[in-house]
């Protein structure tokens, strides 16, 4: 289209916007201010509401995914910068030295495949949506660097500036996107070494139930400790420990890197249902989610809306990437959790020099060499390899190991399979988006205004022939991919008998689903899904406030399990005996007053795994089982093998217990309260640059929270102090069809800012369990406003 029609079409749609904003007058209390942008094509309109959400009004879809892109940098700037140099492998250039072996681990897994093929991978116009985004970044970034906007305070505190962003920057980089399971694999292999496989069973509970084997040719023992160094490397959190120290950073061993990688994992599930019309009190659907992640500050999502003529959607995402991962477009409702389909695998080799054997040959690897900039020293020269089946991420005399994974194939950019959802209208354009998803393997759920709901199973996942990918394998050609399995065979359910469907990272695939069709084996435990599905199955009509109760709920439904192991013990020490009579009286509810769930998170959090697996565990692997998962301990506690030992164990750990609490809370159980103990309280990273005042500015404070990782709340917490580590990353509970009854927040804040209202407004709120309105319609959006920008192409 040629310039004339394009600036007719797009004043004809300003038009049609202004004539929308004037039809309820904005009142004269709101802040209204006036902005020129160098690349916007047209005018537009951002109004940010009382909570920090941006609601952005443009002329074309192209201009939207500009603004979202100029106002994540407006709001985010520090993060998704840090995010993109972390991504690409340059922290080095803006850091310094410290950042170097960081840097060459992540250009590891960025995707090095065609580029047509990657762009062809998600929804039409995504190519145009990425270019966009990535240039409304640019736009304020050059704002900044000319002065005209404020540098954000962590880049004066690293002495370091934002970098310019190009579109493939945004889908090439993997490192950020969840996939597994090559820690457990590593886990596995090496108390294999140590103590044979059972030893392995306190460390994972494997469902469906399964025997592992090591795999034919390979020597466990010759996985070495640190090899997913540069893979944890790449996958970590920056940390500025090193420019707060001198250069020191504090190394834990390679058994406490990879238990701790782990937990973190695991810590990364997600709550999502969806109820149809006939189970609720409007006749409409509800779709709630509450995605898990690791929380701090900024917030890992970013509530935003983008309205242009064939585009609205609402929701969250991650700051750094175009569009929303979950939400709504004023048709359907989407969300999202983890479904644990295996998409890594560890490849072992016999090496010669750069060579490996495959298939009775010896084959070249392929070998890269970058160059990485180094703020302050000369450019450093790396050195990487690949095999035909990934980068190799560890080598030692005779061998060298690569991880295959799904992110080097088309399409897996973490979260952004959800362009094909933007505008789906139907079940079957649900379905076809989900049947081109990658990254992460997700359950999606689905509902429409007209009544429809349903859910499926998303992602890439390895068809593997001839092993189960629970244990690294040979690179010798015997243990290949057969391509990937058919998304359309993933499991499904479209409007569900019994009127709702829910997930939470639960092994969930059908009892008929064909055993030959490996998807993975390693699954949240059930006492999320166990509650939930308790409360939803007695609702008979549910209203949003159940499920918003729902999403705050912290009952345990697997202490229940824990706790009547306890009924036939007796203790002569009256302070243990208090303590399993209130255990046993104990409603499952961990509530900041409860004294009993104090009891139980001390308990079995830092007492009975530990007990459990010294008793059980040959010793030479209990330092790499550590405490072995709760689910794990409770099952072989309830099994027959436990039996003549299990009550002196659950005593003498309970025992223990009850005496760490008299050490950190006194003598008095009345003061031995969930709250006292389990809190949440955000720094930023880069805190540890800054002064006491500023670095005071930079956190959140502490609020009790209550809740665990087995409650729908999801409060993971840190056994060594009990600060609560992953939980809901944001929380939407959406009215499907009557739109502006929806509900969210986000944690701490919508704004990166240490210094905007809008930093930590929402943390009270999440931490107590409240909600704000998720805004839709034009007059909703206007009623609830706190600035509205009027956006102008500089000319």
């Amino acid at each position: 289209m040629g310039g004339i029609g394009r600036t007719l079409l797009c004043a004809l749609a300003w038009a049609g916007l202004a004539g929308a904003a004037t039809a309820q007058p904005i009142s004269s209390a709101v802040k209204q201010e006036t902005w020129s942008v160098a690349g916007l094509d047209a005018p537009a309109q951002m109004v940010v509401d009382h909570w920090g959400i941006a609601h952005i009004f443009a002329a074309s879809s192209r201009d939207a995914f500009f603004l979202q892109g100029y106002n994540a940098a407006r709001d985010r700037l520090w993060q998704i910068d840090l995010w993109r140099k972390r991504g690409l492998g340059r922290l080095a250039a803006s850091l310094g030295p410290s950042y170097v072996a960081q840097d060459r681990a992540a250009r590891l897994f960025l995707y090095r495949g065609d580029m047509a093929a990657e762009w062809a991978a998600y929804a039409p116009g995504a190519r145009e949506s990425v270019e966009a985004f990535a240039a409304g970044v640019n736009a304020y970034v050059a704002e900044v660097n000319a002065g005209k906007r404020p540098l954000p305070v962590e880049f004066k505190l690293t002495a370091s500036k934002p970098e310019m962003w190009a579109a493939q920057d945004i889908v090439r980089i993997r490192s950020h996107a969840l996939v597994s399971n090559v820690s457990s694999e590593v886990a596995r292999a090496q108390v294999a070494c140590a103590a044979g496989l059972p030893a392995d069973r306190l460390r994972r509970k494997l469902e469906p139930a399964h025997t592992t084997q090591v795999p034919a040719g390979l020597d466990p023992c010759v996985v070495p400790p640190d090899v997913l160094k540069d893979y944890l490397l790449a996958t970590e959190q920056v940390s500025f420990e090193a420019m707060a120290t001198g250069g020191r950073k504090a190394e834990l061993s390679p058994q406490v890197q990879l238990a701790q990688a782990m937990e973190a994992y695991q810590a990364e599930g997600s709550n999502n249902w969806v109820i149809a019309p006939s189970r609720t009190a409007t006749g409409r659907p509800i779709l709630a989610n509450d995605p898990h992640r690791q929380v701090g500050v900024p917030s890992l999502r970013y509530i935003v809306q983008l309205n242009a003529p064939d585009l609205d959607i609402i929701g969250a995402g991650e700051p750094s990437l175009p569009g929303v991962s979950f939400g709504h477009n004023g048709q359907i409702a989407w969300g999202l959790t983890i479904f644990y389909i295996d998409q890594e695998d560890l490849y072992v080799y016999d090496t010669t020099g750069d060579t490996y054997r495959y298939k009775g040959a010896l084959e070249p690897m392929k070998v890269v060499h970058e160059t990485i900039e180094v703020k302050g020293e000369a450019p450093r020269d790396v050195t990487l390899k690949f095999t035909r089946h990934g980068p190799v991420i560890d080598e030692t005399p005779g061998h060298a190991f690569a991880l295959r994974t799904v992110w080097t194939q088309p399409g897996a950019s973490g979260y952004f399979g959800s362009s094909r959802l933007w505008r789906a209208k139907s079940w079957a354009d649900f379905k076809a988006g989900q049947e081109a998803w990658g990254v992460p393997p997700l359950n999606l759920v689905f509902a429409e205004a007209g009544g429809d709901i349903g859910w499926s199973a998303a992602g890439l996942t390895p068809s593997r022939p001839n092993w189960d990918g629970l244990m690294p394998v040979p690179g010798d050609g015997r243990y290949e991919w057969a391509g990937m399995m058919p998304q359309s065979q993933l499991p499904a359910l479209h409007n569900p008998p019994k009127g709702f469907v829910a997930t939470a990272n639960q092994m969930n695939l059908p009892a008929d689903y064909p055993p030959g069709k490996v998807i993975g084996y390693e699954w949240a435990d059930r006492s999320r899904i166990t509650r939930i599905e308790e409360v939803l199955g007695g609702l008979p009509k549910a209203t949003l406030a159940d499920s918003m109760a729902l999403q705050t709920d912290a009952h345990d439904a697997l202490s229940r399990r824990t706790i009547a192991l306890l009924k036939p013990l007796s203790s002569p020490d009256p302070d243990v005996q208090k303590a399993l009579d209130l255990l046993r009286a104990w409603d499952n509810d961990e509530t900041t007053g409860s004294t009993a769930a104090a009891i139980y998170q001390v308990w079995v959090a830092n007492h009975l795994g530990h007990t459990v697996v010294t008793a059980a565990v040959p010793q030479a692997a209990r330092t790499l089982v550590g405490s072995g998962s709760l689910d794990g301990v409770v099952t072989w506690l309830e099994g027959p093998e436990a039996a003549p030992a299990r009550d002196g164990l659950l005593l003498s750990s309970l025992t223990a217990a009850v005496a760490d609490l008299k050490r950190g809370l006194g003598p008095d159980m009345a003061n031995w309260t969930w709250g006292r103990l389990h809190h949440a309280s955000f720094d930023p990273a880069a805190a540890v640059l800054a002064d006491h005042q500023l670095a005071r500015q930079m956190g959140t404070g502490a609020l009790e929270v209550p809740g665990s990782a087995q409650s729908p709340r999801a409060a993971t917490y840190r056994p060594s102090d009990f600060t609560q580590t992953a939980g809901a990353s944001v929380r939407l509970v959406m009215d499907v069809g009557a739109w502006d009854n929806s509900v969210a927040v986000n944690t701490p804040g919508q704004s990166g800012d240490p210094f905007s209202v809008h930093y930590r407004d929402l943390f009270p709120l999440w931490a107590s369990g409240a909600y704000v309105p998720l805004d839709f319609s034009r007059a909703a959006v206007e009623r609830d406003a706190e600035l509205v920008v009027k956006l102008e192409p500089a000319r």
